[in-house]
């Protein structure tokens, strides 16, 4: 069970919690619909990366989504999902190094993309954690 009772507002249970103060919840909503679908990045990369974030940022909700599905990768989607690894270890101290890898195959927009979505899904999935909210 969640910490706090769900709201009336929203159409997830996540959403929900969001929902005591609608303003919040609508601004994050619609900039997670922004970052989920189609950019620089697909919206199959964007989701092996969420995947592989819910294994280490203990949202109990985002796993059980489902684990990442390498049959599904390409070389971008494998980078990505590296990427994301690299953070989950090292979190904001990552070495210029891990960039140079990245920029082997990503486009500058595409990074900025990826790593825009990596912290906002990382905030939600925190978000998720904190308040227990369950599968």
């Amino acid at each position: 069970m969640a910490r706090i009772n769900e709201s009336i507002n929203g159409n997830t249970p996540f959403q929900k919690l969001l929902g005591h103060n609608v303003s919040v919840m609508e601004r994050w909503t619609s900039l997670g619909e922004v970052l989920e679908e189609d950019g620089f990045l697909s919206s199959k990369l964007k989701e092996q990366v969420r995947r592989t974030l819910a294994q280490g940022n203990g949202c109990e909700y985002c796993k059980a989504k489902g684990k990442p599905d390498p049959s599904q990768y390409d070389e971008k989607i494998a980078t990505a999902v590296g990427f994301a690894e690299v953070f989950l270890q090292q979190k904001g101290s990552i070495q210029d190094s891990v960039f140079n890898v990245l920029k082997e195959t990503l486009s500058e927009g595409e990074i900025s993309e990826l790593c825009a979505f990596i912290t906002f899904t990382t905030a939600q999935q925190y978000f998720g954690a904190m308040m227990k909210l369950e599968a």
